[in-house]
């Protein structure tokens, strides 16, 4: 068997198949369907300083080849995820990464430096792309001053891995990957959800309670893939790929675009054991390819 386990920034991660924030909720909600000691790493659900309702119902949309959702970074705070989630997930062989979100540039750093504390979690995931809530979220993500300054305030409090989630809704994701870069990102992490809506025409009404949400699943995979391979051409940190990966050939896809990991996330609305598949996929592809490693699919495509 080949070599699967790679390394983003100073992490290695046993293989590069790793579960998505908001599609797979802490981890221990998944236990009857998944092993978790067999994934790459789990990004848990987004976190914020406070306690968050999410947004009114309905905030779920199937579309043509996706879904659409405006969840709303529904959870219970930081300070209950320490006490109540953190003891019950932090001890499995797989790395428990925090999605942080936030209103403010103070709100992520609150967030930062209490996970700053936790020797479990090595790396964060700083989301500035959210583009179901109404302050804060993809607000930082779609302008490079305000992805600098909301980086660089985290940087200053973090000492592990820092991964910096980026929005798909800008003109140029390449210029916002170097501006985190430039930050102090370890890595980054794309794409999250695109803008979109659902209307339903005999209502004459949207679907969703907030009218817009995050497009996700199949339909977006191309965009995923034009801009990883945009963003791996533009700066020197590790790149984790995500955006309708629904099998091992989509995530072979992402690393030969230029993704060091990746993310699956709305296939396991689907099939919860999707990501030990995939792991079982990419296995298969790089015997029957003759690759000793997972790393020399990484950029490898020929163009």
């Amino acid at each position: 068997m080949a070599k699967l386990s790679i390394k983003v920034h100073d992490l290695e991660f046993q293989n590069p198949v790793t579960v998505a924030s908001g599609t797979f909720g802490f981890g221990e909600e998944m236990t009857k369907f998944i092993d978790l000691n067999k994934l790459g790493g789990i990004f848990v659900k987004g976190l914020t300083i406070h306690n968050r309702e999410g947004n009114d119902y309905p905030r779920m949309a199937e579309t043509a080849s996706g879904m659409l959702n405006s969840v709303g970074l529904q959870n219970k705070g930081i300070d209950y995820f320490i006490k109540h989630i953190y003891p019950n997930i932090k001890d499995y062989n797989t790395h428990i990464i925090a999605n942080v979100n936030g209103s403010t540039i103070e709100d992520y750093i609150a967030v930062t430096e209490k996970l700053n504390e936790l020797d479990k979690v090595p790396a964060i995931e700083l989301n500035i792309s959210c583009p179901n809530v109404k302050q804060g979220g993809m607000l930082f993500g779609i302008s490079c001053p305000s992805a600098i300054a909301v980086t660089d305030a985290v940087r200053k409090v973090y000492d592990k891995t820092l991964i910096v989630k980026l929005s798909p809704n800008v003109t140029d994701i390449a210029e916002m990957a170097k501006a985190v870069e430039g930050a102090g990102a370890d890595s980054v992490s794309l794409i999250n959800t695109l803008l979109g809506m659902a209307i339903n025409a005999e209502k004459r009404k949207p679907v969703l309670s907030t009218i817009t949400g995050g497009l996700s699943g199949p339909a977006i995979k191309p965009v995923a893939l034009r801009m990883v391979w945009q963003v791996y051409k533009a700066v020197k940190i590790p790149v984790i790929g995500m955006g309708g990966i629904m099998n091992a050939t989509d995530a072979i896809e992402f690393f030969l675009a230029g993704s060091s990991a990746i993310q699956v996330g709305t296939a396991n609305f689907i099939d919860p054991a999707i990501s030990l598949k995939i792991i079982t996929g990419i296995n298969e592809y790089l015997d029957r390819h003759n690759f000793d490693c997972v790393e020399d699919l990484i950029g490898a495509l020929e163009v």
